[in-house]
C-alpha cells in the first residue's frame, strides 16, 4: 500500500520514465512565484528533455571510446601549419561534414596535435547527437580479424554501418598483412559516400604501399578516402615536444 502521494508520484515517474518528475519539488521552488500550472508542466518538461539529452551525450561519450577528452579551445593555434586555418577547423567543428558525408584525413609528423583535433572534432560530434567511435588503427584490424575468426564479423560491421563518425587513429605505425588490409579495406569502402571518417596518418599517400600487404588496393582505399574529403596538411615541427620544452623551462 502507497502511502503518500509523494511515494505515487515517485512510483509513476519510474513506470512512465520520467524520472526527473519525481524531483517536481525541486521544479516549483524555482518557478517563479506567479507561475501558473501550464508554465510549471513546461519546467518540468524542459527539465526532462534536458536530463535525457544530457544521458544520451554521456552514453555516446562512452560508446565511442575516446582514450581521452580533447577540446579545440585547448589546442594552440599558431602551432598549425599555414595551410589549415583556425577558421576551417572552427567551421569543421560544426559538423556539417558529417551531414555531407565527407571524410577528413590528416598527415603530418607525430607531435601535431592530429589526434588531439580528431578527438575535439568527435566529443563535438557527440554533442551534436552523432554516433561516434574512436579506433587505433591497429587495433580495430585485431578485433575485425578476431570476429572474423570468431564467426562474429557481421556483428561488428553492423556496428561501423550505424556509426556517423569513424575516428581511425594512427594508421602509419604498423603494417597490414593480406587479409587485415581486405577487411579495413572493405570497412573503409562500406562507408564511403555514406558516413564519415576521420584517418591521422604520420605518411603521405605514396608511401601507403609500405602499410598494405595487398597493395593493389591501396590506390582504390586512397580514392575512397579522398573523394568528397579535407586534406589537412599538418607537418611541422612537433607542437607535443614544443609545449613539454616550455613546461620544463617554466619550472
Amino acid at each position: 500500500m502507497i502511502d503518500t502521494k509523494e511515494e505515487q508520484i515517485r512510483l509513476y515517474a519510474r513506470q512512465l520514465k520520467i524520472p526527473t518528475f519525481a524531483n517536481y519539488a525541486d521544479t516549483i521552488r524555482q518557478c517563479a512565484p506567479d507561475t501558473d500550472f501550464s508554465g510549471f508542466l513546461l519546467e518540468l518538461m524542459m527539465t526532462e528533455a534536458a536530463s535525457r539529452q544530457e544521458n544520451q551525450t554521456r552514453r555516446r561519450m562512452k560508446a565511442a571510446a575516446f582514450p581521452f577528452q580533447k577540446t579545440l579551445d585547448e589546442f594552440d593555434m599558431t602551432q598549425l601549419n599555414p595551410s589549415v586555418s583556425p577558421v576551417f577547423l572552427n567551421e569543421l567543428a560544426s559538423c556539417k561534414f558529417i551531414d555531407e558525408c565527407r571524410n577528413i584525413v590528416m598527415i603530418g609528423n607525430p607531435g601535431r596535435g592530429k589526434t588531439h583535433i580528431a578527438i575535439a572534432l568527435g566529443i563535438k560530434a557527440c554533442l551534436q547527437g552523432y554516433r561516434v567511435l574512436f579506433r587505433n588503427a591497429s587495433t580495430l584490424s585485431t578485433e575485425l580479424t578476431e570476429a572474423r575468426d570468431s564467426y562474429q564479423l557481421g556483428k561488428i560491421e553492423r556496428q561501423l554501418a550505424r556509426t556517423d563518425l569513424l575516428i581511425l587513429d594512427e594508421l602509419s605505425y604498423l603494417s597490414f598483412n593480406k587479409y587485415e588490409s581486405d577487411l579495413l579495406f572493405k570497412v573503409l569502402s562500406d562507408r564511403s559516400e555514406r558516413s564519415s571518417t576521420i584517418v591521422t596518418t604520420n605518411l603521405p599517400f605514396s608511401k601507403w604501399t609500405e602499410l598494405f600487404e595487398n597493395t593493389t588496393m591501396v590506390s582504390a582505399l586512397v580514392d575512397r578516402l579522398t573523394y568528397r574529403s579535407h586534406v589537412l596538411d599538418m607537418n611541422g615541427s612537433s607542437y607535443r615536444l614544443m609545449s613539454t620544452r616550455e613546461e620544463a623551462a617554466a619550472k
